[in-house]
This record gives structure tokens, C-alpha cells and sequence, in this order.
């Protein structure tokens, strides 16, 4: 295969595959799991190309990137199932803006829509990799967890991978309109942690005031 002559997170990921293969692909997506700065929208794409390349099968590309991404999450599941609710509960408490109050709603919400959270979350930027935290925190039964970690995984990185293979040396298209998604998506959660700091002070002014 002719390498293209790629450098940072591209130019990492490239190397990894035509070092190791198909599972070069997949550790690649097991650490952008836990490190959520790195980007799957270039990782998969590139996966895709490698394959249309000839130096990997098309099939060992999206089987060894989704078994990256239940690993990556099974890992940031053990991490919230080790820290527990008591632990989490008392980092929060520590937490300027942070009451009990507001983790007790996210253990309700998660409790009535957790699965569907799962599932979903595997094909938003970001959260694929928060969402495991909680499911560990709340002991989310661990084959349901893995099921539908597996599924959600499978279709963004299949996705992902044949958009890379069908466009071939123009695989950077995808990375470039994704880009675009993630950052709105990076956009909302900002807007949304401003919002809840701006109600949580306004709360506690009022709370001063009538005390």
C-alpha cells in the first residue's frame, strides 16, 4: 500500500494499521474511548481507506474496530463501577455548583432511560465515552451493557469505515463534515454546563436573599 503522508492523530492511527492490521484499527478505537480527544471520525475512515488499500479485509476493519470499541467502554465502565455511588456522590458534593439533588436526577433519568442512552450514545462525539461512567456507577447489568454497546458500536463504526472504503483517498470528507457535528455537539454541552452554572447561582443568590 502507498502510505499518505499524514501526520498527528491520522498519521498515528495510519501507522498502527499498516504496522499491526485490522487490530492496530481497533486499539486505536479502544484508546479514543478512553481518550475522548481523540477523534473516531478520522480513525474509522482511515480504517475504511486501509482496506480499500488492500492491507487489511473490509470485514476484519469494522470487526476489530468494534471489538476496540467495547473494550474502551467495558474499561470506563469497571472505572465508574469501582468509584460506586458513595464516591461519586461525595466528589459531587465537593464540587462548586454541585448538589446531591443533581445527582440523584441523573440516577433517575438514567434509571428510565439508560438502555436507550447506551445504545444511542455510541453514535454521538463525546458521549459514547462519558455514557460508560454512569452505566458502571448504576451496575447496568453487564451483558446489556456490552449488547448494547456492541450494536450502537456497529453501526457508527460500519458507518464510519465504508464511507472511508467508498471514498478512498478522499476519506478525509467524512473527518471534515463530522468535524463540523462534533464541534455543535461540543457546542451544546457548553451551552448546557453555562446554563446549569447560571440557574445554580441564581438559586443560591435567592437563597441568600430569603435567608
Amino acid at each position: 500500500m502507498s502510505s499518505p503522508n499524514l501526520d498527528g492523530v491520522a498519521g498515528w492511527a495510519i501507522n498502527l494499521m499498516e504496522t499491526l492490521g485490522a487490530p492496530g484499527a481497533g486499539l486505536a478505537i479502544a484508546l479514543e474511548n478512553l481518550f475522548p480527544p481523540l477523534p473516531s471520525e478520522v480513525i474509522l475512515p482511515l480504517a475504511g481507506f486501509t482496506a480499500s488499500q488492500g492491507n487489511m479485509r473490509l470485514f476484519d476493519a469494522v470487526l476489530w474496530t468494534t471489538l476496540g470499541s467495547v473494550i474502551g467502554a467495558l474499561a470506563l465502565y469497571a472505572v465508574g463501577a469501582l468509584l460506586g455511588r458513595e464516591r461519586v456522590v461525595f466528589i459531587a458534593s465537593k464540587l462548586p455548583l454541585v448538589s446531591v439533588s443533581d445527582i440523584e436526577k441523573t440516577e433517575a433519568w438514567f434509571a428510565k432511560h439508560g438502555r436507550k442512552t447506551v445504545f444511542f450514545g455510541r453514535m454521538i462525539p463525546i458521549f459514547r465515552s462519558l455514557i460508560s461512567i454512569p452505566a458502571g456507577v448504576e451496575r447496568m447489568p453487564i451483558l446489556i451493557f456490552t449488547l448494547l454497546t456492541t450494536l450502537g458500536s456497529l453501526i457508527w463504526n460500519t458507518a464510519f469505515v465504508m464511507a472511508g472504503f467508498l471514498l478512498g483517498e478522499q476519506w478525509d470528507l467524512v473527518e471534515q463534515y463530522m468535524g463540523i457535528v462534533s464541534k455543535a455537539v461540543l457546542g451544546i454541552v457548553i451551552l448546557a454546563v453555562v446554563v446549569f452554572v447560571v440557574v445554580r447561582l441564581s438559586d443560591r443568590r435567592k437563597g441568600k436573599h430569603h435567608a
